[in-house]
C-alpha cells in the first residue's frame, strides 16, 4: 500500500475534501505542537483539494513521514526527569 502525505496550514482545514483522504474529520486529524500544521493522508491518485492549497508541503511517502513525525515540531512526548529513555 502506497500511502502519500502533505503537510498544510491550520488556516486552510475548510479546504479538506474528507471523502479524499484516510482521515474522516477534523477530529482525526493530527496536528503538530504549536498547532498551526496539519496533514493528510491517501492511497493511489493525489485529492483534487490539494492543488487549491497554498501552504502544502511536498508530497512524503511513510519512511520520511515517520521522521517528521518523531521531531519536536510534532512529538511533544517528554520523559519524566530522571527517567532515561
Amino acid at each position: 500500500m502506497d500511502i502519500k502525505y502533505i503537510f498544510f496550514n491550520v488556516s486552510e482545514l475548510n479546504l479538506i475534501d474528507f471523502n479524499q483522504v484516510l482521515e474522516t474529520s477534523l477530529e482525526t486529524l493530527r496536528y503538530s505542537t504549536d498547532k498551526t500544521k496539519t496533514f493528510v493522508k491517501w492511497i493511489g491518485d493525489e485529492p483534487s483539494f490539494i492543488s487549491a492549497l497554498t501552504s502544502k508541503s511536498i508530497i512524503y511517502n511513510k519512511e520520511e513521514m515517520l521522521v517528521i513525525l518523531h521531531s519536536d515540531e510534532w512529538n511533544d512526548y517528554k520523559p519524566i526527569s530522571g527517567t532515561t529513555d
